[in-house]
């Protein structure tokens, strides 16, 4: 059977990053969290005050920037990891994991430029197929030719109760309301950058999981991988 390129995009607390990772596990693929690759940079920032609106300096601090992914130990999977991430050889993993540093990461991701060098290396890393991996612009800018294309949505009051969850976990201190207000935020921030806004991909499969756990979900999205990997070995079959 080939080897899919699965894109999953989404709004921020619908699941993108738990759905990407079962699926991959299901399927034996690799799983990428791009967004991982947004908040390492937004750290650096953060850490050495580059002002999060200076496009210039942005970009020139993610063109001397090295950021890799690998597979999360047993340890740090229990622990709800996604992947291992590497910041300039220093591993980062939890301390990306801030409602500082994702904010960070939402504005950053606005540059145009720094999305450019992410990008790059987001392609060279999910060259040859086989993988997984979740954003905002998966299926429209990293991999517009992906074999399978998924959108992931759920109702913006369903979302922020899992990102409260999220912070309640990791100590934050954050009522609902704001955690919603925080949501919305993303949301319109997402929709209306001028560089790559979150728009579904006209081939992507519209997933509502509002009513749905990740086992669920993943379940739906696996079958749906199944049947695009028969039609393609079923066409490479009549090419042969």
């Amino acid at each position: 059977m080939p080897r899919l390129t699965i894109a999953i995009d989404g709004p921020a607390g619908s699941g993108k990053s738990s759905l990407a990772k079962r699926v991959a596990q299901i399927l034996g693929y690799l799983y990428l969290d791009s967004g991982a690759m947004y908040r390492a940079l937004a750290l650096k920032a953060l850490r050495e005050k580059v002002a999060l609106d200076n496009s210039l300096a942005l970009e020139d601090l993610a063109r001397g920037t090295h950021i890799e992914l690998k597979p999360p130990t047993p340890e740090q999977e229990a622990a709800g990891s996604k992947n291992r991430v590497f910041l300039d050889t220093e591993e980062v993993t939890q301390a990306i994991r801030t409602a500082e540093v994702a904010q960070a990461a939402s504005r950053l991701a606005t540059t145009a430029g720094v999305r450019e060098v992410l990008v790059a290396e987001q392609q060279r890393a999910g060259a040859g197929g086989g993988v997984v991996m979740e954003g905002r612009d998966i299926g429209t800018v990293v991999f517009p030719r992906a074999e399978l294309k998924i959108f992931l949505e759920a109702s913006p009051e369903v979302r922020a109760g899992r990102r409260w969850k999220e912070h309640q976990e990791k100590g934050e201190v954050m009522t609902p309301a704001q955690v919603l207000d925080e949501v919305r935020e993303r949301d319109r921030r997402d929709r209306e950058r001028k560089v790559s806004p979150l728009v579904r991909a006209s081939d992507a499969v519209l997933v509502d999981n509002t009513a749905m756990d990740v086992e669920e979900t993943a379940r739906l999205v696996v079958m749906l991988a199944r049947e695009r990997e028969k039609e393609l070995s079923t066409a490479a079959g009549r090419e042969l």
